[in-house]
């Protein structure tokens, strides 16, 4: 084990000095000051852009883009990252997850700090066909979230597509470069014809998206063996990997000697508990490292959800590794998956991973309102707990919503009460994707899927 301060600590310490001092210096706000005006009036300016691409509006083109921006929606990779943890692809699987929760967090925030206007709607006609489409309506504009994860999913994507099937033709590189690059100019144009993103924040989507794509593919490697072994570097071996321990998470061999070796093999192996309780606390601070918008939007709810989602999958995948997710499970098409084994499993596993979705909605309702009681935090909710919804205006309610730093950071600063909806939904989508990683595939492994 390397000496302490390591790189976990410096990393979690760097970004709680970062949450001190930019409420200390006011950073956002003078961001914002900078940024916002030039980002408006360059809104403000493309709208004849905007309005010639809609000069060509039509049913059938309403229904094609509104289709394409389900179809790279937060939504839809909730639904499709579960598929390819099933399917046998599961390093794909979870840096994806972390991916996406990487975009998720830089995007809504560079939102919520230049707080940018969308197009004036009217004059351009903007078109919301589902109701996701116009909560994302509700959030800022710059940049165009939309375009920022289709570049770095889809770019990823490519990259572990030649890699796993280990193709160094220039011809076939090329040929997925541009089938991806088609497929942002789709996402890109559709964006502007339903009139929810104006040039700039096509643009401002792009550059960040590449930016992020290029960091991500210098370090997921690094980030993938921390996360399936507590380590920094190449080797995977911890204690989890031999026999014994496996029997012993299996519930198959509980007896005292067995446990006494366990103890000292965490004793003398830090890392195997490293993981878990780094995360978490790296997750807890990026709930309070997120800038106060001019005006309440989802971007912080939608921030929270995926936070919660990559911390279930981290801990999850830590925890089952070497039985669920190592490099030799049966992947589908195989004879080790066929096809009828792989849609047992899609018939299994989500409705296993909804009901654990609304259990745990449901005990994070109880359980946190009463933990905070007996704690003497004050609390109220929003949307979820009824009973805590306190008559008050909703600019005051927003304003305890997203408080700023230091109101989030120091719990007792200048608040009344706590928004307890935030950690609902952070117990709740953490809990349904450590189902997706734990839970399901052990159902997997008992019924021979």
């Amino acid at each position: 084990m390397e000496s302490i301060p390591r790189w976990e600590v410096l990393s979690l310490f760097g970004i709680g000095t970062w949450v001190i001092l930019s409420s200390m210096f006011n950073v956002t706000q003078k961001i914002r000051s900078l940024t916002q005006p030039w980002v408006s009036s360059y809104v403000l300016s493309t709208t004849p852009i905007t309005l010639k691409i809609q000069k060509y509006h039509n049913k059938y083109l309403d229904a094609f883009f509104s289709a394409l921006s389900c179809v790279v929606s937060v939504p839809f990779y909730t639904a499709f990252l579960p598929l390819l943890f099933w399917s046998g692809h599961c390093k794909l699987a979870r840096q994806m997850t972390l991916l996406m929760a990487l975009c998720d967090y830089i995007g809504n925030c560079i939102k919520d700090v230049v707080c940018a206007p969308r197009p004036s709607a009217p004059p351009v006609r903007r078109i919301t066909a589902t109701e996701d489409e116009k909560e994302n309506a509700l959030e800022y504009g710059l940049p165009s979230s939309h375009t920022l994860n289709t570049v770095c999913l889809s770019g990823f994507l490519l990259q572990y597509i030649l890699a796993y099937t280990q193709n160094d033709d220039a011809i076939t590189g090329l040929a997925g470069l541009a089938i991806i690059c088609l497929f942002v100019f789709f996402i890109a144009v559709g964006r502007i014809y339903l009139g929810m993103h104006s040039l700039i924040d096509i643009i401002a989507g792009l550059a960040f998206g590449l930016a992020i794509l290029a960091s991500w593919l210098s370090v997921h490697n690094y980030i993938d063996d921390f996360v399936v072994s507590g380590q920094n570097g190449t080797s995977t071996v911890t204690c989890f990997e031999f026999p014994w321990v496996l029997k012993v998470l299996s519930f198959k061999n509980q007896n005292l000697e067995n446990w006494e070796e366990m103890l000292r093999c965490l004793a003398d192996n830090p890392d195997v508990l490293l993981v878990a309780s780094f995360w978490a606390v790296l997750c807890f601070l990026l709930l309070f490292a997120y800038p106060t918008p001019q005006l309440p939007t989802p971007s912080f709810e939608f921030h929270t959800a995926f936070n919660g989602v990559a911390l279930g999958i981290v801990i999850g995948v830590h925890q089952t590794y070497h039985q669920f997710h190592h490099e030799s499970v049966p992947r589908v098409f195989t004879p080790q998956l066929t096809l009828p084994a792989f849609l047992g499993r899609l018939i299994v596993g989500y409705p296993t991973i909804l009901l654990v979705r609304f259990c745990s909605k449901a005990l994070a309702k109880w359980m946190l309102p009463m933990l905070a009681n007996a704690l003497g935090i004050p609390v109220r909710s929003s949307s979820y707990v009824p009973s805590l919804n306190v008559s008050a205006s909703a600019k005051k309610s927003d304003e305890i919503k997203q408080a700023g730093y230091i109101q989030k950071l120091f719990f007792f600063s200048r608040q009344d009460s706590f928004e307890v909806d935030t950690g609902i939904r952070l117990f709740q989508y953490a809990s349904l994707a450590w189902s997706v990683v734990d839970l399901v595939p052990s159902l997997f492994f008992h019924l021979s899927l």
